[in-house]
């Protein structure tokens, strides 16, 4: 069907344009002389969005070979949406509190597409992408599995360099321990209540039309009822 080729086509652009945003995002931040640069693939973004990358490709070629998609893909591409929607949501939140403190931030072009563009597309690609299976309930716990295990490695590794790549696991610029704890949480409440609803939204059926179908189904033939005959008077005899 046309339609499913075009989303896989769509996959596979929408993987490139990430990757070309990854690339400026790493030479920005290793152009800004900062440590932050140096520990690129330390943000969770990063990750998220490097994992993303590689789905898209996955998930395009196999758009172009099969008219649907396995249950696997649905169930991987519901994790790592629901991290790259969350971490999206995350830097928004950062940029604001950032602002309120008045602490600039200078964000470039890829972290517009990385964390605001990219999100907004694949949720629309989400609910209207042909081919696409009902997710199941049991991705909600397995999202929370690897934010959890980052979370301990960042903030254990974070006490050894003296960085951290967001500013609410470092205890120096927070109130304390129950700030952190409760950032953490709120967190991975938002991750659970994001993969919460790409999978109700997976629930939708599709809207695009079936481009590509050269004729329409033939409607069913018209059963034809025989005429009744009306019996003629008998002639009347000379």
């Amino acid at each position: 069907m046309l339609t499913r080729r075009i989303f896989g086509w769509s996959r596979l652009l929408t993987a490139a344009v990430c990757i070309a945003a990854l690339v400026h995002r790493m030479l920005w931040g290793m152009g800004s002389q900062t440590l932050a640069g140096a520990n690129f693939f330390a943000y969770l973004t990063i990750q998220s969005n490097t994992a993303f990358a590689v789905l898209a490709i996955i998930a395009g070629v196999i758009a172009l070979r099969h008219e649907e998609d396995p249950a696997w893909l649905t169930t991987a591409r519901a994790l790592v949406l629901s991290w790259t929607i969350t971490a999206g949501l995350a830097f928004g939140l950062i940029v604001w509190q950032a602002g309120e403190r008045g602490i600039p931030i200078t964000v470039p072009w890829s972290d517009v597409l990385l964390h605001f563009v990219l999100p907004a597309w694949t949720i629309v690609a989400w609910v209207i992408g042909p081919g696409r299976r009902a997710a199941s309930w049991r991705v909600v716990p397995f999202v929370l599995v690897y934010p959890l295990l980052w979370g301990i490695f960042t903030i254990w590794r974070g006490s050894l360099i003296g960085w951290y790549p967001y500013y609410f696991l470092d205890l120096r610029q927070v109130s304390g321990i129950g700030e952190m704890v409760l950032s953490c949480a709120l967190a991975l409440s938002i991750f659970a209540g994001v993969a919460s609803c790409l999978v109700l939204l997976s629930r939708v059926r599709p809207t695009v039309p079936p481009w590509g179908e050269l004729s329409p189904r033939p409607l069913p033939a018209l059963r034809r009822t025989p005429a009744r005959r009306v019996p003629l008077p008998p002639r009347r005899a000379r």
